[in-house]
């Protein structure tokens, strides 16, 4: 049984990653930056027969928050074996970097860069502790540049550029914590979950938040120590 944390996990494809993932064993910590939102997403799965789960604030834009939550565990179990930096927001619809307010643009960075660096660097005393210890970056295809210089991109991906953006710095983000912490076996991945319903995109993706949550909760269980550095998507890899 692996002790898992998942940011942003009240709701969408965090609420349905911790599901899957309470399904198989482990024990799930839902993080959310409102305890009461937690508390609800926690009740609903002891609803349906799954206890081994708990809510647990962490707002990670906040560093007191975070080192608040990390307390909390160190207390409760004193280890960590998956991080899952799933907390992210959208930004304004169609921010476009040629328009979009510098406040604005500051905003998204901190909750989808910012907020993951900062949660990932307090949590890593108590991964540290784990015998596999692993960190799961959600991002998206929209951060991929091969894929934004490809003929065939996605021409309206251009009106979420901002956002784009920011997870092309969480990629980055990524891949030197992995070489940084690949001597500690400290497994750093990125996953996407595709283009899913949530209220992210005002539900208009084209999967379902248990589609979505599958590469997620595959990479979260995944055994092969090797595999460090990499951007994973449902069936395949993700070109940076």
């Amino acid at each position: 049984m692996k002790h898992i944390l998942i940011t942003g996990a009240n709701k969408g494809v965090g609420f349905e990653t911790a599901k899957q993932l309470a399904q198989l064993g482990n024990f799930v910590f839902l993080g959310s930056r409102d305890l009461s939102a937690g508390q609800r997403a926690v009740d609903q799965l002891k609803a349906i027969g799954i206890t081994n789960v708990e809510a647990i604030q962490i707002e990670v834009t906040d560093p007191d928050s975070i080192k608040e939550a990390k307390a909390t565990l160190d207390a409760k179990i004193g280890t960590l074996d998956v991080l899952i930096n799933n907390a992210g927001i959208s930004g304004d619809a169609h921010q476009q970097l040629s328009e979009s307010s510098m406040e604005s643009i500051r905003q998204v960075f901190e909750t989808n860069f910012f907020g993951v660096l900062q949660t990932t660097q307090v949590m890593l005393p108590l991964l540290r502790k784990s015998s596999a210890p692993s960190i799961v970056n959600v991002s998206s295809e929209i951060s991929s540049l091969s894929m934004n210089m490809s003929e065939n991109r996605n021409s309206n991906w251009k009106h979420y550029s901002t956002y784009g953006s920011s997870k092309t710095a969480l990629n980055g983000l990524t891949v030197m914590l992995a070489n940084e912490l690949r001597e500690e076996n400290i497994m750093v991945n990125n996953v996407t979950p595709g283009y899913t319903a949530t209220d992210l995109n005002q539900f208009k993706g084209l999967k379902t938040p248990e589609e979505g949550a599958k590469p997620i909760v595959a990479l979260a269980i995944l055994t092969d120590r090797t595999v460090t550095g990499k951007f994973f998507k449902d069936g395949g890899v993700v070109g940076w």
